[in-house]
């Protein structure tokens, strides 16, 4: 048996008699117990090619949805090979199309960013978050422009 002091603060200190090496045993067997239930927060990966068919995005739709109502997290790849790198707008169409297909159980934890040669989204289970923002398109604003110079009216010169 050991005295060991339980409240030191306490006016008088408060003191059990216990032994301590069985009292370390059952403190420790209620931390494993506690973690036994508890899942870390796995992140898992999938990945797919820029020029995935709408069929087998759908499927890989589905296996995202699936790991999400699991608990996981999925961090989604779009991996170039080659010459694929000079055209990453495919890639940004691709995670915006699967964005889209999950929007209803997944909530965007990181943006789209390029790591090497992948373009890399994180998704986590819940039904609020960012929305993929589409890439901003470079044809789109001569398009604009050439619209607003049709609408202009001539000037008339006395």
């Amino acid at each position: 048996m050991d005295l060991v002091e339980v409240a030191a603060t306490a006016r008088p200190p408060v003191c059990r008699l216990l032994d301590y090496g069985r009292y370390k045993f059952e403190q420790a067997k209620k931390e494993r117990l506690a973690r036994k239930g508890h899942r870390g927060g796995m992140i898992r990966e999938l990945r797919v090619r820029p020029k995935i068919t709408g069929h087998d995005l759908e499927g890989k739709a589905r296996l995202v949805k699936r790991l999400l109502n699991e608990g996981d997290k999925v961090k989604v790849s779009v991996f170039f090979r080659g010459r694929e790198i000079t055209h990453p707008d495919l890639g940004w169409k691709v995670l915006q199309q699967l964005a889209q297909a999950v929007k209803e159980v997944a909530m965007v934890d990181a943006m789209p960013t390029m790591q090497g040669n992948s373009l890399v989204i994180i998704f986590s289970p819940g039904k609020t978050g960012k929305e993929v923002k589409k890439e901003p398109e470079k044809e789109a604003q001569p398009a604009v422009e050439a619209q607003a110079v049709k609408e202009a009216q001539p000037v008339k010169e006395s």
